[in-house]
């Protein structure tokens, strides 16, 4: 079976790893300053400690006097943190044409209103095809209704701008989602494809 690699571990030279010839060494109840490295392994020996390498790119390299195992235990623990605090952005797209008819909006309406209370973000827009660019004032208005209508559940991130064949719109949720997101290592951006008018069944 193969071993996990710690890439955390792999991250920092540690004692006689260390190819610096001085390193300037912080820690708590050291005499801070820039020694040898001989002179650091003694002092990290005489404490039973190790001499961890921690900005190796400083001039010169920056070494920590402090014990390996504690140290590396709670670097995980502060990437624990900031992994917990990072959360998945989630935009949801609706597509509407200049002229929608009220059906065919207030479906949209109801739609764009469920993704802002599970706390995703809506990008509306106006796609003009050919010609219908001649009625982007039309569609500007019809973004604007859209977000007053939905001042309740959302803030207006970006107000309507035309990019290309498409006037958008951006809204916010006002309200945190009820279900948080799971965390992630960094924000992520998805995308979900239009959401478009079905027919009711008779």
């Amino acid at each position: 079976m193969a071993v996990k690699k710690d890439n955390l571990k792999d991250q920092y030279r540690v004692n006689e790893k260390i190819r610096a010839k001085e390193v300037r060494v912080v820690g708590d109840n050291v005499e801070q300053g820039v020694y040898t490295v001989p002179e650091a392994l003694r002092m990290a020996q005489n404490l039973d400690l190790d001499l961890i390498e921690i900005s190796p790119n400083a001039v010169p390299p920056v070494c920590r006097i402090s014990d390996y195992q504690k140290f590396i235990y709670q670097q995980k623990k502060r990437q624990k943190e900031q992994k917990a605090k990072s959360v998945k952005v989630v935009v949801k797209e609706i597509r509407f044409g200049p002229q929608t008819d009220d059906h065919d909006y207030n479906f949209k309406l109801k739609h764009a209103k469920s993704f802002l209370e599970e706390g995703a973000k809506v990008k509306a827009y106006v796609f003009f095809k050919g010609r219908s660019i001649l009625f982007k004032e039309q569609g500007e208005v019809l973004l604007l209704r859209f977000a007053n209508d939905l001042e309740d559940y959302g803030k207006v991130e970006q107000m309507p701008a035309l990019e290309g064949k498409k006037m958008i719109i951006m809204l916010a949720p006002k309200k945190a989602a009820v279900a948080a997101p799971k965390p992630v290592t960094r924000p992520e951006l998805v995308v979900v494809k239009p959401v478009e008018a079905k027919e009711e069944k008779q």
